[in-house]
């Protein structure tokens, strides 16, 4: 299948909910023209209602437009195992295996970029989570094989972190086990802030890696939402101060690193009560996002 080589902006997209209606606002037209008009993923997760209808009705306005759409699944149970910012999921690992089904059988056959569950391999590397290891990686495994079974020309990308928290070899142990074999490719960067060039050295380590472990042909993903001044000192990772929107989203020249360098996390939606938000996760800031169009 042939894939459009540009992106679909989401015209529901919380950002643009906000600028249509601040018109007045001064910060209205950069965050419409810098955030809003741009294309970025939509996140599915435990607050979709009818994940499938909602796919498929994406997938297919997408495909309308002549445009590849951006679709993230979040919705592993104990998905911060810590009970942190990010705390929530599906509510059992049945209720995960009905939701992803219908998530991969929403998407069908045609054209769709999907993050596979941003942070559930890496977190695995936290004590925290022992307990829920053997279940996410079942279940991490089952959702790669519903996507192959139900959309297999979906591009998939099975999220490993980034170079700031895993190395490539730890990061390949954990692909390995977590179902990369029936996947495109691994996701990097998701929601974080390590550089396209710091995070396209790590992607080709463990390509290479992972070449040499029998599984040739893999590509990756950096997400460039908001790594345009690179990482805050100390691994803040919360709504740090000082970043700035990255690269938009586009497909990468062949050969050249990752295959395409997306926002996958959405500019202006906060990560948690921290930093410099007070919203909670996945509330639009208009504050937060104005500053990372000025990068301040």
């Amino acid at each position: 299948m042939t894939y459009p080589d540009t992106f679909y902006t989401d015209p529901t997209s919380e950002a643009r909910k906000w600028v249509d209606a601040h018109p007045s606002d001064s910060r209205a037209s950069s965050l419409r023209t810098q955030i809003a008009d741009q294309p970025a993923a939509r996140w599915v997760g435990d607050w979709t209602s009818d994940v499938g209808g909602n796919v498929s009705s994406y997938v297919a306005s997408a495909a309308a437009a002549g445009r590849t759409p951006i679709l993230v699944a979040y919705n592993i149970p104990h998905r911060d195992c810590a009970a942190g910012q990010s705390a929530g999921g599906a509510a059992s690992a049945a209720a995960y295996r009905n939701w992803i089904s219908a998530f991969a059988a929403g998407v069908g056959a045609r054209p769709a970029v999907v993050v596979l569950e941003p942070d559930a391999l890496a977190h695995l590397t936290d004590s925290r989570c022992d307990a829920f290891r053997t279940e996410r990686l079942e279940l991490l495994n089952y959702a790669a094989q519903q996507f192959k079974d139900k959309s297999p020309t979906t591009k998939v990308f099975l999220d490993i972190g980034h170079g700031g928290w895993l190395t490539p070899e730890t990061s390949v142990q954990w692909l390995k086990l977590g179902g990369i074999q029936n996947v495109r490719g691994f996701a990097l960067n998701v929601s974080n802030f390590q550089t396209t060039a710091q995070e396209s050295a790590h992607g080709k380590a463990i390509v290479d890696l992972l070449a040499s472990a029998g599984f040739a042909g893999k590509t990756f993903v950096i997400d460039t939402s908001r790594n345009g001044n690179g990482p805050a000192g100390d691994g803040i990772w919360c709504n740090p101060a000082g970043r700035r929107l990255g690269t938009a989203s586009t497909l990468s020249a062949a050969g050249a690193g990752p295959e395409m360098t997306l926002w996958i996390k959405s500019p202006g939606q906060s990560d948690g009560q921290c930093g410099t938000s007070g919203q909670a996760a996945g509330v639009f800031d208009p504050e937060l996002a104005i500053k990372l169009v000025n990068g301040n």
